[in-house]
């Protein structure tokens, strides 16, 4: 598989748009803690599939990207934490209805996510 093929959760060209664009929503009470969360997912996938490990659910990303790339120094230990907080709450989000995140949970946590997307694709290339 090509690494470019793995690059589908963010694209750098548009990180300005999709920041204000998540910024407005969660403004607005939008779900967003989801669409963050999948991004999250999606870009820890790509960098453990280039590595060629087996991603199997949202869980176990959780752990290899720990194992593999927080435990080790690969990355910085804020990352694997913005990780883990970015999955509970997109967990809690999908299947708890009566959850939904605050604009004060989230919005401090958009530029790290773009900083952590950032980050893994430098990983990537």
């Amino acid at each position: 598989m090509k690494k470019e093929k793995l690059l589908f959760a963010w694209k750098p060209r548009k990180q300005g748009k999709l920041s204000l664009k998540l910024k407005s929503c969660a403004k607005q009470g939008c779900g967003i803690t989801s669409p963050i969360g999948y991004a999250a997912f999606h870009a820890v996938s790509a960098l453990l599939i280039s590595n060629g490990h087996i991603v199997g659910t949202h869980q176990g990303a959780v752990i290899m990207l720990h194992q593999h790339y927080i435990k080790t120094g690969i990355l910085e230990k804020k990352y694997g934490t913005l990780y883990s907080r970015l999955q509970t709450m997109r967990e809690q989000s999908d299947y708890n209805c009566t959850y939904n995140a605050t604009e004060e949970e989230i919005i401090p946590l958009i530029p790290l996510t773009e900083e952590f997307i950032e980050k893994i694709l430098e990983m990537i290339k």
